[in-house]
């Protein structure tokens, strides 16, 4: 199978959508064929540090809500990729370990959004620093397509990825130096 995506399913990343070049595994014995691999945080845990670093470009980590971003912040250097589930809209726990992963650990590799990626979240995903996602949603595949992926002109609070043209957010909200 190319790609992760399930049917129905698309890449897209701020440059539109394209081929996906991960597919999902359950374990590492996945790594003994070609290809790239999104593995669960157990299984990415326990490869042997030898292969974590000579995989790197072929490893990315699947966390869940309910993961720990500390088990990985050791091992942010041996990886090129990490997901973020998103099982249901209204747990927000992956937000947060997507900005943890830009603004506190200065991860550089790509931050994936999976599972229920919504028209209202596309916008603050991106200033938090995703820049991928496996949409599935139709309202927004639509949007996508359009080339649309507005969202509210102002916010309240600061994030990664800084405004255009300025905070637009309250002077009492600005992030500490």
């Amino acid at each position: 199978m190319t790609g992760s995506t399930t049917a129905g399913t698309r890449l897209w990343t701020p440059s539109g959508f394209r081929e996906d070049e991960w597919t999902h595994a359950e374990s590492a014995e996945a790594l003994a064929g070609n290809g790239r691999f999104i593995l669960p945080l157990q299984a990415f845990l326990a490869l042997d540090d030898e292969v974590r670093k000579s995989a790197k470009e072929r490893v990315g980590v699947l966390l869940q809500p309910g993961d720990e971003l500390d088990k990985i912040v050791g091992l942010l250097d041996q990886l090129s990729l990490v997901a973020l589930a998103f099982p249901a809209f209204s747990d927000g726990r992956s937000f947060s370990k997507g900005e943890l992963l830009r603004s506190r650990h200065h991860f550089t590799g790509a931050v994936r959004a999976t599972g229920q990626v919504l028209v209202d979240q596309l916008p603050h995903m991106l200033r938090l620093g995703f820049d991928e996602f496996e949409v599935s949603n139709p309202v927004l595949l639509k949007r996508l397509e359009e080339g649309r992926t507005d969202g509210l002109p102002v916010y309240y609070q600061p994030a990664v990825e800084p405004e255009a043209n300025g905070p637009k957010y309250s002077w009492r909200r600005r992030r500490a130096e």
